[in-house]
């Protein structure tokens, strides 16, 4: 059965209605072998011991100096180098610990096997829907439009790829939001136009939805791509005016985004093994 044959139907009546850590023992952190390899580039050698001697866990600064052999001057001017970078963070005790931006890129990585998935199906959403179609992927403190498809005619929702929009509204921003760590979930929602209690209630029944939220006149419903491990990746959408939508697009149109994002993400589990990545 192709996915088209297996989407459900969409109902016609749209519009109804620091340095002071906690000690940790130093056998925590492994020692960085001396036989790594050596660019000749020093300044990229000695980032690199950073973050190796931080895959093996948490580690104070005192902990990166003992592990890299680096002097402790150096070993804290790269590591907030490397926080400012987001390849670094602090964890509640202060710990250095490895950052998001690995998984970031460890998503784009794989964005070219979403891409090749996901042309037909966010073309079957048109076609369905009648209404644009797109996939999002945070990009740092916004996300990025990867793919898309619009209506030919009529009022449309325009979203180019490559354009970036805020985190901070929209059902897309919220799928990206719900399952992040509980200290980025809270530091995105500072400024969001949404709460904890709707991404709770997004993460509970697997969608969400939005209305005159990131632009007046627009609504849109999302669901969640995983990877392979299950974490969420990328959003995919469609959107439209509200006019057409109505405020509760999820009635509706819950099912086949649903239905879109279990298969775009069931394929890269299944690619996942033959390229030896985990998305």
């Amino acid at each position: 059965m192709t996915f088209s044959e297996s989407l459900p139907e969409v109902t016609e009546n749209r519009r109804n209605d620091a340095e002071n850590p906690v000690a940790v023992p130093p056998a925590a952190i492994t020692p960085v072998d001396d036989s790594e390899i050596h660019s000749g580039v020093g300044v990229l050698d000695k980032t690199v011991k950073i973050l190796d001697a931080l895959e093996s866990g948490p580690a104070t600064l005192g902990q990166l100096v003992a592990a890299t052999n680096l002097a402790r001057p150096t070993a804290h001017r790269l590591a907030i180098a490397l926080e400012r970078h987001r390849f670094v963070l602090r964890d509640s005790h202060g710990r250095f610990v490895l950052g998001s931006r690995f998984a970031e890129l460890a998503a784009a990585a794989g964005e070219d096997r979403l891409l090749t998935a996901a042309g037909p199906i966010l073309q079957t959403l048109l076609d369905r829907t009648g209404e644009s179609a797109q996939i999002f992927r945070r990009q740092g403190d916004q996300r990025v439009c990867i793919a898309s498809v619009e209506r030919s005619s009529g009022l449309r929702d325009s979203i180019p790829v490559g354009a970036m929009l805020s985190m901070e509204a929209g059902s897309a921003a919220q799928i990206l939001l719900a399952w992040e760590d509980s200290e980025r979930l809270h530091r995105g929602l500072r400024h969001a136009k949404f709460t904890a209690s709707k991404l709770a209630a997004v993460r509970k029944r697997g969608w969400a939805e939005s209305s005159n939220e990131r632009e007046a006149g627009v609504s849109s419903i999302s669901a969640p791509i995983r990877n392979a491990s299950g974490s969420v990746i990328a959003a995919i959408s469609i959107s439209g005016p509200t006019d057409r939508m109505g405020t509760a697009p999820g009635r509706h149109y819950a099912p086949l985004v649903m239905a879109a994002g279990k298969y775009l993400s069931d394929a890269i589990a299944k690619a996942a093994p033959l390229s030896g990545a985990n998305l």
